[in-house]
């Protein structure tokens, strides 16, 4: 029998289940019980943050269910002829429910003609029709049919809301997940709950074999190809006070163990983008603290004085420049070397 994903099995039932959304959430809620519904909704923001299943809670809060809620996906289902057939089709009136819900995901690959045909059902839908569309790609929406549009933009889950969510799928699956490796999880998932859970699910099916039932940081660390954190604070205390063996060996070290160039390039602007918050704006420590795990706070603290203001905004600049050239270069690690080159010789 076929494991269900663990993103599929945990996907939220109810608005209570979403996570990272609050500003969306509560006026969804506030909407269903004011009985304020639009006949046309877009929600739009990055892959994996909870757009398809608001969209499915939503058409379950106003009362439509299954058999009258209809999924389509742009991608494979872009062409005019598609959208004909829809137009058709909205003119039947639903088979259980109050309303029928039309979700269309990934709304932005229609082709023009097939936007153009949408944009008519949209003007003027049936009482008893309900639109959500999905997109992780606003841009390529045209403005006529966002106007016509109740609009919601779901941001990139935190860090730290994700990092307790894999700790606590992980206790539901009967693992125990230390801090680090979730951390570790919650940085690769990018704000992405449902690549969190993908991640969780491979590491999981690792760590079957243990018969602690325990997931630790070393683990995920060599799962997910990151650089341990020593090796980061090394990198950090070189670029600090300027010590160019020191750096560049730890950045070689890291090449030599096949790291990910851009998690440990990420990790850095992490760290420098804390300390240079720390140095100016102390008022954000707590939040800080709140973010990120115990040991890297704990380091970033004690070493926040040292550097130069300057100093981290020139890195913040130049690790950027180098974060986006990465993927350009034929030795992914040559960017990073450049930008650390570049940093220690800045003369103060």
């Amino acid at each position: 029998m076929t494991k269900l994903a663990l993103y599929r099995k945990y996907r939220p039932q109810g608005f209570g289940d979403v996570l990272g959304q609050d500003h969306i959430v509560t006026i969804l809620k506030n909407s269903v019980k004011l009985n304020r519904i639009s006949h046309a909704y877009l929600f739009s923001g990055p892959r994996g943050t909870g757009k398809t299943s608001v969209a499915r809670i939503l058409a379950k809060e106003i009362g439509c269910i299954d058999v009258d809620l209809v999924e389509i996906d742009a991608a494979s289902s872009r062409g005019i002829d598609e959208i004909r057939a829809l137009r058709e089709a909205v003119n039947f009136l639903p088979l259980e429910s109050k309303v029928k819900v039309y979700i269309i995901d990934e709304v932005h690959m229609l082709t023009k003609e097939a936007f153009n045909a949408l944009l008519k059902t949209l003007e003027e839908p049936p009482a008893h029709v309900i639109f959500i569309l999905a997109t992780t790609e606003l841009e390529k929406v045209p403005e006529t049919i966002i106007s016509r549009c109740q609009n919601f933009s779901f941001h990139k889950i935190q860090e730290n809301v994700l990092r307790n969510a894999t700790i606590a799928v992980a206790k539901k699956e009967g693992f125990s997940l230390d801090s680090e490796a979730a951390s570790l999880i919650a940085l690769s998932a990018e704000g992405s709950f449902r690549d969190a859970l993908g991640l969780l699910d491979q590491i999981v099916s690792l760590a079957d074999q243990n018969k602690d039932k325990k997931i630790t940081g070393q683990e995920a660390r060599e799962f997910l190809s990151i650089p341990s954190r020593e090796i980061i604070e090394k990198f950090i205390i070189a670029l600090i006070e300027k010590k160019a063996e020191e750096g560049m060996e730890t950045i070689q070290k890291t090449a030599e163990q096949n790291m990910d160039s851009r998690i440990f390039l990420k990790l850095i602007l992490r760290d420098i983008r804390a300390l240079l918050l720390l140095r100016l704006a102390p008022g954000m420590r707590e939040k800080l603290k709140e973010l990120m795990d115990e040991r890297e706070f704990n380091f970033l603290e004690k070493i926040k004085d040292k550097p130069q203001s300057g100093d981290l905004e020139l890195a913040l600049k130049v690790f950027l420049d180098a974060f986006e050239t990465r993927q350009h270069s034929y030795m992914p690690y040559l960017p990073l070397e450049l930008a650390f080159v570049k940093i220690i010789n800045r003369k103060t």
